[in-house]
């Protein structure tokens, strides 16, 4: 598995979200990491991030009804 150049804190930048946020979204999906520094797996952060905008997908459909 190869490594994606992003690490929890940088998704979490690019995202706008709490680091926290995106331990959290990793602890759900069973992805291991040790701090915010950790660099993820290319499949993992392809996991997370689509766990976050799915997640942005939902809620503005929220909002709109």
């Amino acid at each position: 598995m190869g490594f994606a150049d992003l690490s929890i804190a940088e998704i979490a930048a690019d995202y706008n979200l709490p680091a926290v946020e995106v331990m959290v979204l990793c602890d759900r999906l069973g992805i291991a990491y040790k701090n915010p520094q950790t660099r993820l797996a290319l499949e993992d952060a392809k996991a997370v991030i689509s766990q976050i905008l799915s997640q942005r997908q939902s809620s503005e459909a929220s909002d709109r009804q």
